[in-house]
């Protein structure tokens, strides 16, 4: 019962100074709404920041065919072969053991010479590979079509080539439809792929890749024409290996899951594999870089939060002074009627929290509003300011603001506590004043 007394009486005296309480309360709400709103729009653009880093390969996990040491000294002139890497139950295994990976794709290379009549690229990269291959690395089709999973399974003599492989062989006519040479065997070209800037190198998670000069063929074409076993020779030197995949790439649902997944298939090839002929390579860089942006928004959406209900509470603390320097006859009396010291700091700490309270409402209310101003905002630009929208970046064309729900909580916790922190000064000064001076205050 108390405590609702000094709420109502904490009530009624605000509400002797409509104006001044309001503003108070505006301050506090204009700072909780910046937070939530600055929040929001801090998520948007972290989102996307964390869209853009995914589509970089940050959820992939890259298992590569590497060839030991030891293997490699004992090949020098043996024609018994070497067999070496990953296996296509490597491929079954961690698909079917690993749940977080939502797709996977082997791939098999080698380079060869591809030729149309007098035409020819001497150092073509002969991919081995799946349709995924093409989305996991962001390649588009240029003409014609990709490879499909007809193809695998009827074993087609089918090539894409890369824009450059193209140029090079077709400088004149059309390649769609037409045959080129690889080996022994011909392949009809069905696409072409738009041009590619090659991948840069990350740090040690990506080797930096080129794109112009691969030449796509399905991996069961590949198995069936060219086999697992590559024999070489080169300076006298006789080579004859057997690798069934170069590659793996798997993509897991979440990048908080690739550590966690690459662990697993780590243990899976661990288990099966009698020497390390294979390296489990994960985008470290990336995921690093991810988790140092995450980080660098909320320092700085913790900063703007700070500075903005540090004004607020400045704002009620000098209201709630000027309070108290006019109602010091009314303290005096309470005083000599017998109220103690910490009943007075009660009352005038419980008028800050009904000015903090209420003006965090009422933030939290136009908080919930940040999404539809921002895409009024934005058409209003669009149609308004044509020339001015097609200049910004396609990240505020694009930018949804993310209300994050701890931003709404912590927002409004803050603006109650900035409240009682800056009323505690004015109350106590309103305790502690001497009741006789007080009462003769005029």
């Amino acid at each position: 019962m108390n405590v609702v007394h000094q709420l109502r009486l904490g009530v009624r005296s605000l509400l002797l100074h409509k104006l001044r309480s309001s503003l108070a309360v505006l301050g506090i709400l204009i700072g909780v709404t910046a937070v939530i709103w600055l929040v929001a729009m801090g998520e948007g653009v972290s989102f996307q920041a964390q869209q853009q880093i995914k589509d970089l390969g940050a959820t992939s996990i890259i298992v590569r065919t590497i060839k030991p040491a030891e293997e490699a000294d004992s090949d020098s002139g043996s024609r018994s072969g070497i067999s070496y890497g990953l296996l296509r139950a490597d491929y079954d295994r961690i698909l079917t053991n690993v749940p977080t990976i939502t797709k996977a794709m082997p791939m098999r290379e080698i380079t060869r010479e591809v030729r149309r009549e007098d035409f020819a690229v001497r150092a073509g990269q002969i991919i081995g590979c799946t349709p995924e291959y093409f989305s996991i690395n962001r390649l588009a089709i240029s003409r014609g079509r990709l490879l499909t999973d007809a193809d695998l399974a009827d074993l087609e003599n089918v090539v894409v080539l890369a824009h450059r492989v193209a140029e090079t062989l077709f400088p004149i006519r059309d390649p769609i439809g037409r045959a080129v040479r690889i080996g022994s065997e011909f392949y009809v070209v069905v696409g072409i792929v738009a041009p590619r800037t090659a991948s840069a190198s990350i740090g040690g998670s990506f080797a930096a890749r080129q794109y112009d000069s691969d030449v796509y063929i399905p991996l069961t074409t590949f198995r069936s024409r060219i086999g697992d076993r590559v024999i070489t020779v080169r300076g006298g030197t006789f080579q004859n290996e057997t690798v069934q995949l170069n590659q793996i790439t798997a993509v897991v649902d979440d990048i908080e899951a690739v550590d966690a997944s690459a662990d697993v298939i780590r243990e899976l090839l661990q288990r099966y594999h009698k020497v390390v002929d294979y390296a489990v390579v994960v985008p470290k860089e990336l995921l690093e870089q991810a988790e140092t942006m995450r980080m660098m928004f909320n320092v700085l959406l913790l900063l703007i939060a700070g500075i903005s209900l540090l004004v607020g509470g400045i704002g009620i603390m000098n209201i709630m002074l000027a309070t108290v320097t006019e109602r010091t006859r009314e303290i005096g009396i309470r005083r000599a009627l017998g109220a103690t010291k910490g009943e007075i700091v009660q009352q005038f700490l419980w008028e800050t929290v009904v000015l903090s309270g209420t003006g965090g409402l009422l933030g939290v209310v136009v908080g919930f509003l940040c999404g539809p101003t921002v895409i009024a905002a934005r058409e209003l630009v669009k149609t308004l300011l044509p020339e001015v929208w097609t200049n910004l970046p396609p990240t505020i064309h694009n930018l949804e603001p993310r209300l994050a729900p701890w931003s709404i909580i912590a927002a409004f916790g803050i603006s109650v506590g900035v409240g009682i922190v800056f009323g505690i000064y004015p109350a106590s000064r309103a305790a502690n004043m001497d009741p006789i001076e007080a009462l003769r205050h005029e």
